[in-house]
């Protein structure tokens, strides 16, 4: 450890720890074993951060939301295990809302990337360069989020979608699908990562019959979740799709056009 790092005395840190010069780390900071963080990083008060973590140059972990609303409250960011987070990415704490930001285990933040107040990112998420992640978004596990994109608060993108680059997520994500264009559609089931994570053809093909009577057929949302319930066989797949559906109050994203 070098003596040009500031490090609070009240903040936790584990074993192994390496920091480079210039770095400052606030108090009610705790940080896990073997991580290493960089150049002119900042840790304010309330980031929870797991071991086997990499902070790159830059990055600014856990400052107040740019949320008018915010009131100075007791808030945390948390950051799982194994999660790397590029040069000048940007994690903001919880509100009073949940009072908390989690960015989960085995991530990917690419550089300047922006995670705002109350989101949740689960496992396995990959975030390119410069996305912009507004307030309250929930991203499920394994997605991919293309470079320059900017999500909507409040928005919910489901596990194993994959969302171009440049777009603007407006509306709900479901799960297992491609998404791109201007407004955001449906372009297609993630056959190619769903394959690399072990999902048969058989089981894709599946997913991509759902997702046909859902966008391809004309049918209106109730009426696809309907004939699914009625000529699918009961799958763990087949109950996310139906469940994200149903929750997404909002609305999902667009069919073809």
């Amino acid at each position: 450890m070098n003596k040009l790092v500031s490090i609070n005395s009240k903040a936790k840190i584990g074993e192994n720890l390496e920091i480079d010069n210039f770095s400052s780390i606030h108090e009610d900071v705790e940080i896990g074993d073997n991580c290493w963080i960089g150049s002119n990083v900042t840790i304010f008060p309330g980031a929870r951060i797991g071991s086997n973590c990499k902070i790159f140059p830059g990055a600014v972990i856990s400052a107040i939301p740019q949320d008018l609303k915010f009131e100075g409250e007791l808030s945390t960011a948390i950051i799982g295990d194994n999660t790397t987070l590029r040069e000048c990415v940007t994690v903001n704490r919880g509100t009073k809302f949940s009072k908390t930001t989690k960015i989960g285990k085995n991530c990917l933040l690419m550089a300047y990337s922006h995670v705002a107040h109350d989101c949740e990112i689960r496992d396995n998420v990959i975030i390119a360069n410069g996305v912009a992640i507004a307030g309250h978004v929930e991203i499920e596990d394994n997605a991919i989020i293309g470079g320059l994109s900017a999500i909507q608060q409040f928005s919910k993108i489901g596990k194993f979608s994959m969302v171009s680059g440049g777009s603007l997520v407006r509306k709900n994500v479901p799960p297992f699908i491609k998404v791109a264009k201007e407004p955001l559609s449906f372009i297609g089931v993630n056959s190619i990562g769903l394959s690399r994570k072990n999902y048969s053809r058989e089981k894709i093909n599946e997913i991509s019959l759902m997702y046909k009577v859902i966008f391809q057929q004309g049918n209106n949302l109730s009426h696809s979740l309907k004939i699914i319930e009625k000529n699918f066989k009961n799958t763990v797949e087949k109950e996310e799709i139906i469940k994200f559906i149903d929750n997404s109050k909002n609305g999902i994203i667009k069919g073809f056009y």
